[in-house]
């Protein structure tokens, strides 16, 4: 297991270097893939993976990639009512075969997936997303592995006991240091060839913040196992389980540090 668990990083890390390098229409494609795959996942897991509702989300999914790639996302608001409105009508045109859970369920699964996964591209579109797209890997990545070497050192209050036991407070500020820090190192490094100001402080409150919001995300899948009784969403990936075991703490780390640096590049 170990091993096969070491190999599936060593190709998923990259890939991820390759398509975070060539960007554009390749990384969005492949980001839209993930993203339905992602989206399977999870309609499994709630129960709706083979109903019409399932269906209206895949092709919200699709809508909503196309319309990015159309430099669409001044739409993104326009989308998700539409994918609303499109399975409320699916809801009552086949009334009472749904229930108001699953019609809720299609449509989180719509959003948690698959539009917070369209942050992994919309960070590589921006003018220096050559190099911020990187942080989004530094913050998961990097907060996972600074949690559990500092939680392992000197954790010893639980942070969250019902959904990961092993996770500690002290853990959590480790993850959240160590981010931040990996995330000055990177911007130190790179400082010369980026356009933006401050590129030191910015990537470090950015990996900082994705740092924080990724330990949500990772928890928030964990609720999800829990309440539906699974303990991986899928075994797609070996080793390591399906998209969203793998890509939980990204979804939540890619948006974070997108309007992080948003943010701080109007403020500064």
């Amino acid at each position: 297991m170990f091993f096969k668990r070491l190999i599936s990083g060593i190709i998923l890390l990259a890939a991820a270097i390759a398509l975070f390098y060539i960007g554009g229409i390749p990384l969005l494609i492949v980001v839209c893939l993930i993203a339905l795959t992602g989206q399977k996942e999870l309609y499994k897991a709630i129960g709706i993976d083979h109903k019409a509702l399932s269906l209206i989300g895949y092709v919200m999914t699709v809508v909503y990639y196309g319309l990015l790639l159309v430099e669409g996302k001044d739409y993104m608001t326009a989308i998700m009512v539409g994918s609303l409105l499109s399975m409320m009508t699916a809801y009552v045109a086949t009334f009472p075969e749904y229930k108001t859970e699953q019609v809720s369920g299609a449509y989180f699964g719509f959003i948690y997936v698959s539009v917070l996964m369209s942050f992994i591209y919309l960070t590589r579109a921006h003018s220096d997303g050559i190099y911020f797209v990187w942080l989004i890997l530094l913050s998961a990545w990097g907060c996972d592995t600074c949690a559990y070497c500092v939680g392992r050192l000197i954790g010893k209050h639980k942070m969250a006991v019902k959904l990961s036991p092993k996770k500690t407070i002290e853990g959590a500020i480790g993850g959240f240091v160590g981010s931040a820090a990996l995330g000055a190192l990177y911007g130190f490094i790179f400082a010369g060839k980026m356009d933006t100001p401050f590129p030191v402080l910015i990537c470090a409150i950015a990996c900082g913040a994705g740092a924080v919001i990724s330990m949500i995300g990772d928890l928030a899948a964990s609720a999800i196992k829990r309440n539906h009784d699974i303990k991986d969403f899928g075994n797609l990936i070996p080793g390591h389980g399906g998209i969203l075991d793998r890509f939980d703490s990204m979804l939540f780390a890619a948006p974070a540090i997108y309007y992080a640096i948003l943010f701080m590049e109007r403020f500064f």
